[in-house]
């Protein structure tokens, strides 16, 4: 069921209660679907209609910047890590608005705010901070949203732990170790499992093969969401040996799997494509490669190390949506053959690829040009480009009170 049929569903039972047929005692304001797309470097969340993509708001991710900033400045440690984040991480930038999702009731947006090493539950309709979780450590990352939307697992980047809270407290419930740099997270279908990757030391310039040893512990993890026990783990630089990929750098990138979970599909550092995992049996499967428009790059001027970041599949887990992110294009490529098709010359440095819950299209962020795309998985062609904030990042579709985009 997509958003809009969800939303007409809601808005026929708000109708039922006024008129005495529901149950319900109280009129209840149904939550209207949106799709938000955060900027990074301006702390801000621009929010759309989830329908045609008209822009309804702004949502400022920061409105206690000075509280924060006078800690951080009061505080020698604070400062350095607030300093590292912003030169080595940032591109000389505040990271103040990571990743984001909404409750089921469109009340609160919990964002994830690196340079302040917190997670944040916003009240939309006032803007005003609702709760605040300082993680471990001094930065957070990326975030995922339990199916059942009562729970939000955020990576801390330097403690080597993700944190999972309860979305409507900020009470952390849960809690398990990772690697160097934790980064991805994705939750299963069924909530049972988290699906967990650590990048190691992407900012660092020691980018040879031969110095590959110093971008710390890079794994990846499938963790129990009943005990956050780890049940799987792994090492990807053995599984490409295995797989005769030794070449390649071991650390994960953003990944998507098949509506099966059977298999999944890992971007990895400085590759120009993506690799396939089969799950069941825990081998490296095949390798795609895409065209490597920038050949003469360094390895130093890629972001964060970052070729290609951002990947999404389709609903029917036939096609992938690829964010080529030194190359300046989107890949739309099929999951059977690798065949593939660019689209080029739509926006500058692709940064995130967020697939619809739907399905059938896929958003990219263009962190270079401050725009999003909305592309059809169906005819591979773009349905639409609406212009963001500074530095978008992490696109996510939930939802905002009924009343606050009247």
């Amino acid at each position: 069921m997509n958003l809009t049929a969800l939303h007409i569903i809601r808005k026929s039972l708000m109708a039922l209660s006024v008129c005495g047929l529901a149950s319900a005692s109280v009129a209840y304001a149904a939550p209207h679907p949106v799709v938000f797309v955060g900027n990074n470097w301006d702390g801000t969340v621009n929010v759309f209609d989830a329908s045609n993509y008209t822009k309804v708001g702004l949502i400022n991710v920061v409105p206690d910047k000075s509280q924060r900033m006078w800690e951080i400045l009061l505080n020698p440690v604070k400062l350095a890590a607030f300093q590292a984040v912003r030169n080595l991480i940032g591109e000389g930038h505040d990271q103040l608005v990571d990743d984001m999702y909404s409750t089921n009731d469109g009340k609160l947006l919990i964002a994830s705010r690196p340079s302040f090493a917190d997670v944040v539950g916003i009240n939309i309709a006032t803007g005003k901070i609702v709760w605040r979780f300082k993680v471990d450590g001094y930065r957070s990352d990326h975030m995922a949203l339990s199916p059942d939307g009562s729970k939000v697992a955020v990576s801390a980047s330097t403690a080597s732990v993700v944190h999972v809270l309860d979305v409507n407290t900020g009470k952390q419930v849960g809690k398990f170790a990772s690697g160097s740099s934790p980064h991805e997270n994705v939750y299963s279908k069924d909530g049972s499992k988290i699906y967990h990757a650590s990048i190691g030391y992407v900012f660092t310039p020691l980018d040879p093969n031969f110095l590959d040893f110093t971008k710390g512990t890079r794994i990846v993890e499938v963790v129990d969401t009943a005990s956050y026990q780890v049940i799987k783990k792994f090492n990807m630089a053995d599984k490409l040996k295995e797989a005769g990929l030794g070449n390649l750098t071991p650390a994960v990138r953003p990944m998507a799997h098949t509506p099966d979970e059977k298999f999944f599909y890992f971007q990895l550092s400085f590759l120009h494509g993506f690799v396939e995992y089969d799950m069941i049996n825990d081998k490296v499967t095949r390798s795609a490669n895409l065209p490597n428009l920038v050949p003469n790059l360094r390895l130093d001027e890629h972001v964060n190390d970052s070729a290609h970041h951002g990947i999404a599949m389709n609903g029917a887990g036939t096609k992938l949506c690829v964010a080529g992110t030194m190359d300046d294009y989107v890949a739309m490529v099929d999951r059977e053959t690798f065949a593939y098709t660019l689209l080029k010359d739509l926006g500058k440095k692709p940064y995130w690829v967020t697939a619809n819950k739907a399905g059938d299209r896929c958003y990219v962020s263009w962190s270079g040009s401050d725009q999003m795309s909305v592309i059809s998985f169906d005819t591979g062609k773009e349905i639409t480009r609406v212009n963001v904030g500074d530095h978008p990042q992490r696109i996510r579709e939930g939802f905002v009170p009924d009343t606050w985009m009247n």
